[in-house]
């Protein structure tokens, strides 16, 4: 497996070398990536044309995590991620016109406008969000497992989170009750090196943070996360783990993202070496370069895929910009279960 840089040679290689992947597999991940990176680029466009307005976090050169995991997962199965989730929804089957719409603050949006970039949410593709609190969603993805435990089902729940949001309490009491109860959640670590604009090494004592997980006997390793193949393995055990009952795993996916932290980084904690040195293992250059080696398919057949995905995302921006905004009344909606509990509209 490759080395994501020189400081992160400990990535497990602990892979399943004798896997054999199928056509089928690589032409899914990379319509899949590059219907997240086309999106997430064009999102950045529309961010600096102020069509999206508050804050906005982009997912490009993470998106191996999104597509690795998703190849093995079932729609029933849950996701739960943090601020950065535009392309957790759209590796879940969400069509990207209801991110975008989302984004615009539109009425059409999975979160009916009121959410905006770090709140998706469709209860449709058992995606849970999308939460601007750091390291809120931790304890909130143990629940949606003990949830599938206590109905007697075989789900899982994936629950994503940042380097940062390791430091939060909130996530060693989900560990310990986790393991205690041996809930059917992954918890995965999308380790991108910097929280906000703070290096791992600067802010943790332990710059091995899938040693976390030992502390409560969960069973942890770091994985590669610019390669689909070691996601997709890292995930297909775990989830094989976690239906059985045998309870939770910690993945810690080394990852890398090529802009900053939000639009408004000036990213001056890194140098543009270091941005180079990783973009030169975009995992969609990986994968396709996997389909150009197998001759799956032609140079006009990749182009097909490459005008169906800018056509994709042309829909989901001609979509966000025609649809309406929220009427006031819908303030008072979706704060309760009931519809009918009294409120004044002035």
């Amino acid at each position: 497996m490759e080395k994501v840089a020189a400081k992160n040679k400990k990535v497990s290689t602990e892979t399943k070398s004798a896997t054999k992947f199928s056509k089928e597999t690589y032409l899914t991940w990379y319509e899949s990536m590059l219907l997240m990176r086309k999106f997430e680029e064009k999102t950045g466009h529309l961010y600096i044309q102020q069509k999206i307005r508050g804050f906005c976090h982009l997912y490009i050169g993470q998106e191996a995590l999104v597509a690795g995991s998703e190849s093995v997962l079932r729609r029933e199965d849950r996701v739960i991620t943090a601020y950065r989730d535009h392309a957790h929804p759209i590796g879940r089957g969400m069509h990207p016109k209801y991110v975008m719409a989302e984004m615009m603050a539109k009425v059409t949006g999975c979160s009916k406008g009121k959410g905006g970039s770090m709140h998706m949410f469709s209860k449709e593709f058992n995606f849970f969000g999308g939460h601007g609190i750091v390291g809120g969603q931790i304890p909130l993805g143990a629940g949606i497992a003990f949830a599938d435990k206590y109905n007697g089902n075989d789900n899982v729940t994936l629950c994503y989170m940042g380097d940062g949001a390791v430091r939060q309490g909130a996530l060693h009491e989900a560990f310990n009750m986790a393991m205690l109860w041996k809930l059917p959640v992954i918890f995965i670590i999308e380790n991108n090196n910097y929280a906000m604009g703070t290096s791992v090494e600067r802010t943790s004592n332990v710059h091995d943070l899938w040693k976390l997980g030992l502390a409560y006997d969960m069973p942890s390793k770091a994985v590669d996360g610019m390669t689909c193949e070691t996601v997709h393995e890292a995930i297909e055990e775990a989830v094989a783990r976690a239906r059985k009952g045998d309870g939770p795993t910690l993945l810690e996916m080394k990852t890398y993202r090529y802009k900053g932290h939000s639009m408004s980084d000036a990213q001056t904690y890194r140098t543009k070496d270091e941005v180079k040195e990783y973009q030169a293992q975009d995992p969609i250059e990986k994968v396709l370069a996997t389909i150009k080696k197998n001759k799956w398919l032609s140079d006009k057949e990749i182009e097909a895929i490459e005008q169906k995905v800018d056509d994709i995302v042309a829909e989901s921006v001609k979509f966000g910009e025609e649809s309406p905004y929220p009427t006031p009344d819908e303030l008072y909606k979706d704060v309760y279960v009931q519809d009918d509990y009294p409120y004044i509209v002035e």
